[in-house]
């Protein structure tokens, strides 16, 4: 909502520049696609290395259950 706020006070004051912008956006979004999944792989991998890494630590940590 605040992007379309934002969007709507650009085309009061530079209508061209805000169509421009509507039009380019789909763009750079296609553009930025990939460093977003790339994103999302490498921390889904930071992640399971930082769970091996403190498992130990949270199984010694765990009450002992008979």
């Amino acid at each position: 909502m605040f992007t379309f706020l934002l969007w709507c006070i650009l085309f009061v004051f530079c209508w061209p520049l805000a169509i421009l912008a509507l039009i380019a956006y789909p763009f750079v979004w296609l553009l930025l696609l990939p460093l977003r999944i790339v994103g999302v792989a490498v921390h889904g991998v930071l992640e399971v290395v930082f769970l091996a890494i403190t498992l130990p630590f949270r199984l010694l940590a765990a009450p002992f259950r008979i």
